[in-house]
């Protein structure tokens, strides 16, 4: 009987991380150029020109849910307050790329 189980939780574990979605990985290098040309007028060097208290800095994102890939890539992709959605003009890929420069900026303290 054990050895039953343990079989079947083997499998549940396979099949799991055979089928999971894998983890959210973009480029940053390409993420720069589509931030420069479509977020730096907000938000440059990680600034936010509309709500100062808001800005892309490691504190400020964490302080307000958004210090990861998942929540930056819905706030591109669907907007919130003042911010617009860029979901309809940028590719996920490109979303997911400015994720990631972002992410790696906010780490460097946007030097």
């Amino acid at each position: 009987m054990k050895r039953i189980i343990k079989i079947m939780l083997l499998g549940i574990a396979i099949f799991t991380f055979a089928f999971s979605s894998p983890a959210l990985a973009g480029d940053a290098a390409s993420g720069a150029k589509v931030f420069s040309g479509n977020c730096a007028s907000c938000h440059a060097g990680g600034k936010n020109l509309v709500k100062a208290e808001k800005s892309l800095k490691k504190g400020d994102l964490e302080k307000y849910g958004l210090y990861s890939a998942e929540a930056i890539i819905s706030q591109v992709t669907n907007g919130k307050g003042a911010m617009p959605a860029f979901g309809k003009r940028l590719k996920p890929e490109q979303i997911e790329n400015v994720a990631a420069y972002v992410l790696s900026q906010a780490d460097k303290s946007w030097k």
